[in-house]
């Protein structure tokens, strides 16, 4: 009796990519089948969104290690990091950030997009207070009653990025679900994007029917992986 390969050994996570990629292609297009039926969703209580600063200004209040934790993915980002504490760790690149010594004052948070609340409890309520007067977000770290934005566990890889959200209510459930599907993404999944990218422009300029186009995809991704299965043989 002649064996059946075991997929995920010859292939490792190319395998399970593909297993999903098939999961969710057929799930589509049933979907998509499925004309009048009563698809029921979770409601959607809080928007997602990405935020590209472009050099705004973002205010960090609280100096610590969890503070400069926050503080690269503002930077990526691309903010103008100022950041507010009686005292600032040494775990804070200073020359990446402006720092400012001293007790939050909601006069700090003029002129700012975008608020990091790194603080005790108290400071943060008086940070919200003053973000929520002057209409901007804040994001209140390991305290969601004082937060306006939640953060989630992010996968970014090759121009994709995923990310998972809890509300702020279970932070620790959003990283370990960040680490399950980081297993899932391809190293290569960059070609993913280009192929899809050239495959939306063409598509665009043919006029192709929306509902014609993700099953589309679908067919040139799995053209894409039978090409990378030939190239491993």
């Amino acid at each position: 009796m002649i064996a059946t390969p075991d997929v995920v050994s010859l292939l490792g996570g190319y395998a399970l990519a593909l297993v999903v990629g098939y999961a969710i292609g057929a799930w589509l297009i049933a979907r998509h089948a499925m004309q009048g039926a009563d698809l029921r969703l979770d409601p959607l209580p809080r928007l997602p969104v990405f935020l590209s600063f472009d050099h705004r200004r973002v205010v960090v209040v609280g100096g610590g290690t969890v503070a400069a934790s926050k503080i690269p993915a503002l930077l990526a980002a691309g903010a103008q990091v100022t950041v507010i504490a009686p005292a600032i760790s040494d775990a804070i690149d200073r020359s990446r950030v402006t720092a400012v010594t001293g007790s939050f004052q909601p006069s700090d948070l003029d002129g700012a997009w975008f608020v990091t609340a790194a603080a005790t409890p108290g400071v943060n309520r008086a940070v919200r207070a003053a973000a929520d007067a002057r209409g901007i977000f804040v994001n209140a770290v390991d305290d969601p009653a004082n937060a306006s934005a939640y953060l989630g566990g992010t996968i970014a890889r090759g121009g994709v990025t995923v990310a998972f959200s809890t509300a702020g209510q279970a932070p620790a459930l959003a990283g370990l679900l960040r680490e399950a599907f980081d297993e899932l993404v391809p190293a290569d999944i960059g070609s993913w994007v280009e192929r899809a990218a050239t495959l939306s422009r063409d598509q665009r300029a043919q006029r192709i029917p929306m509902e014609a186009r993700r099953p589309q995809l679908l067919d040139a991704l799995n053209r894409l992986y039978a090409a990378r299965g030939t190239d491993r043989q």
